[in-house]
This record gives C-alpha cells, sequence and structure tokens, in this order.
C-alpha cells in the first residue's frame, strides 16, 4: 500500500513538473520571439542640415514710444460746453476737440477791444492837434502809448477765451474720453490722450562694448510678443553718445513705419539690429530639436545596421549645442555636420535604434522670415 502511494505521488509529480516545465518553456519562447520580432517603421519628415550665411545681430529688448504724444488737460478752470470728439477718433491739426464756458471772458473781451479802439481813435485826434501845435509832444506820446496797452490788454484776453477751446495740437489718433459736458474742469485735469502713430519709434539700449558697431541707419528688426510674434523692421535714427554710468549701456531709437497702427506706445519687443557683416552658420528646422532639461537633441537619420533589406533606416539620438533663432531656423553650433539628415517630425514617438521611413510630400518649408497666413 505504502509503495503504491509513493508510485502515485512520483507520477504526480512528474505530471505536473511536465505541465509547468512546458509551460514555461512557452512562455520562454513565447518572450523571445517578441523580443526579436522587428519595430514597426515609423513615419517621418526629414531635413538636411544646411550652411547659411546669416548677417551679424545685436539683441535686446526695447519699448515702444510715440513720435508725438500728449496727454491734454484743461488750461483753464471752467465747465464743460461741448465735446466734439469721440474716444477713439482719428484727428487732424487744430481740430476742436473742447470747449468750456467762456461767456464772462467774451464779454470782458468785447470791453477791452471797445477801448482799444477808442484809444485808436483819441490818438489820431491827438495827431491833428499835435500838428497844429495845439498839444505838446508828449501829450502825443501819452496816447499813443496807452493805445499800445489797451491792445495788449486786448490780445492777453483774446488769448484766455483761446484756451478756453482745445484743440488738436498735432495729427494722431485719440485715447479715451475723460470727460463730460457739464463737468467742471480745473486747470491740469486730464481729458484725452493723443499719440502720432504712424511713424512710431523704438527706445533700447546696448552694452557700452557694442557702442562702435550700431550706426543711423542700420536695419532693425523687431518682433512683438502681444502680436503673435509678428515682425516689424526699421532702422536707426539715433545713438546716444553718452554712457549710462549705472548700468553700463548706450541708449538707441529706432523708427518703423506702421501703416496698420498695430504698434502702439508701451509695448515692448525684440529688438535685433543687423550689422551688414555675414557670418556662415549651420541650420536646421527648429521642428527638428527635441528640447528636453539635460540637453536639446536630434535623431540623426542613417542605414539601419541589422535591417531586412538594402535601404532600411532608423534613427539615432545626438545632442547639439543651439546658437541663434531665427524665423523656423535654429543655429546648430556643435553636434552636426552640413549634410546630415534628421527627423524634423513625429519626434515624440521616436527612440535611438528606431526604424524610420521618411514621407516629405507635405513637409512645410522653412522660413528664415515667416509670415503669418492670409485669410
Amino acid at each position: 500500500m505504502t509503495k503504491r502511494m509513493l508510485i502515485m505521488l512520483l507520477l504526480c509529480g512528474v505530471v505536473f513538473g511536465g505541465v509547468f516545465g512546458m509551460k514555461w518553456f512557452g512562455n520562454s519562447m513565447m518572450n523571445e520571439f517578441i523580443d526579436n520580432m522587428p519595430t514597426p517603421a515609423v513615419s517621418v519628415s526629414s531635413s538636411e542640415v544646411e550652411a547659411q550665411q546669416w548677417a551679424s545681430t545685436l539683441n535686446a529688448v526695447g519699448s515702444l514710444v510715440a513720435v508725438r504724444g500728449a496727454d491734454l488737460t484743461a488750461e483753464m478752470d471752467g465747465t464743460v460746453t461741448s465735446i466734439d470728439f469721440e474716444s477713439g477718433q482719428t484727428v487732424s491739426e487744430g481740430d476742436q476737440l473742447l470747449s468750456l464756458e467762456s461767456v464772462a471772458e467774451r464779454s470782458e473781451l468785447a470791453r477791452l477791444k471797445a477801448q482799444a479802439k477808442l484809444a485808436e481813435i483819441e490818438v489820431e485826434r491827438r495827431a491833428a492837434l499835435f500838428k497844429r501845435g495845439t498839444i505838446s509832444k508828449s501829450e502825443y506820446d501819452t496816447a499813443i502809448a496807452e493805445t499800445e496797452v489797451a491792445k495788449a490788454a486786448a490780445d492777453a484776453q483774446q488769448g484766455r477765451v483761446n484756451l478756453k477751446t482745445l484743440r488738436a495740437p498735432f495729427a494722431g489718433e485719440l485715447g479715451i474720453r475723460r470727460v463730460s459736458v457739464g463737468q467742471y474742469l480745473r486747470a491740469g485735469d486730464a481729458i484725452v490722450t493723443l499719440q502720432a502713430l504712424d511713424p512710431i519709434e523704438l527706445d533700447f539700449s546696448l552694452p557700452e562694448k557694442q557702442l562702435g558697431k550700431v550706426q543711423p541707419g542700420d536695419t532693425v528688426t523687431i518682433v512683438v510678443d502681444a502680436l503673435g510674434n509678428r515682425q516689424f523692421t526699421g532702422e536707426v535714427i539715433a545713438v546716444e553718445p553718452k554712457i549710462d554710468p549705472a548700468t553700463r549701456n548706450f541708449d538707441l531709437r529706432a523708427r518703423l513705419s506702421n501703416p496698420e497702427k498695430l504698434l502702439k506706445p508701451g509695448l515692448y519687443a525684440k529688438v535685433s539690429v543687423d550689422l551688414n557683416v555675414p557670418r556662415d552658420v549651420l541650420v536646421l528646422p527648429r521642428t527638428a530639436i527635441q528640447y528636453t532639461s539635460y540637453g536639446d537633441s536630434v535623431y540623426a537619420i542613417r542605414p539601419q545596421e541589422e535591417g531586412n533589406k538594402e535601404g532600411d533606416l532608423e534613427v539615432i539620438q545626438r545632442f547639439v549645442t543651439l546658437g541663434e533663432a531665427r524665423g523656423d531656423y535654429i543655429e546648430i553650433i556643435d553636434g552636426l555636420e552640413a549634410g546630415d539628415e534628421v527627423a524634423s517630425s513625429g519626434l515624440l514617438k521616436l527612440r535611438s535604434g528606431q526604424p524610420v521611413m521618411i514621407e516629405n510630400a507635405l513637409k512645410p518649408q522653412a522660413k528664415l522670415a515667416p509670415t503669418p497666413p492670409q485669410g
């Protein structure tokens, strides 16, 4: 009985061992098959490292300012009787904008003009008397002086009356109206801002070591983040000859055409000054760069080392040193050579050794100075 039990146990052990052994062998073969199964190729677009010549530039940050700008205020006390503009209106030089109550001032002006007229008549009368010898020269001179005083008083009052009417000192675009009809204003109270926007100017600064490199007439390109990174061009019009002792920088001013009036005073802009000195660079489209916290890299395309057939391709990750970016391109300082081919799309699907297929039919064309789509 005991011997039969031992035989039964032995047979069960052999059966179960065989089952588990076969299962382990099957799993091992499956894992080996999966590990050795060829990875499907990923479709990517490709770009070659290009050798280009870029003009040397100096970069800075600046602020836009109006060529002519003013905060218009009341020049005399008074009650607003009429407003002749709307917020945001474009006006010409001399356009009437606002009037203050001026009845008393105009009445006084009429009185002074009448006095001046009377003084002129008195001069004419005394001139005749002086010719006949009826009055002395001093009496005649006194009449002339009194006439001049009366005219000056009338002119001064005319100036006060004119100050009751606000006119545009130059052509430009008005801001938001700050007053209402019937409101009492004191001298200095804000009424509206006026800005001449085309052309517009840009103030920026550069380190003192760049002082001799920039001249009036040099081309300036700016990028304004607030306008969707749109580019605008102009030229340097003035270079400050004095260095700021606190910052060791010097100031510059550029002027830009602004026919669409998109550029507004106060906007910040990234500034690039073209020095007209070319330099040789290697470049790639920005889309070919994978940016990470541990370094910037590209996926270089090469023939597959263990390809199934001739012409199979794979990518290998290479770390690169980047330089200046312009438009759709970025400068490659180190890590690649001219003519090297890299993946420029689908980077998130790639890893070193990944088989790839190149599909460039729909690849967008990189540009040094891209423009937004029209429509």
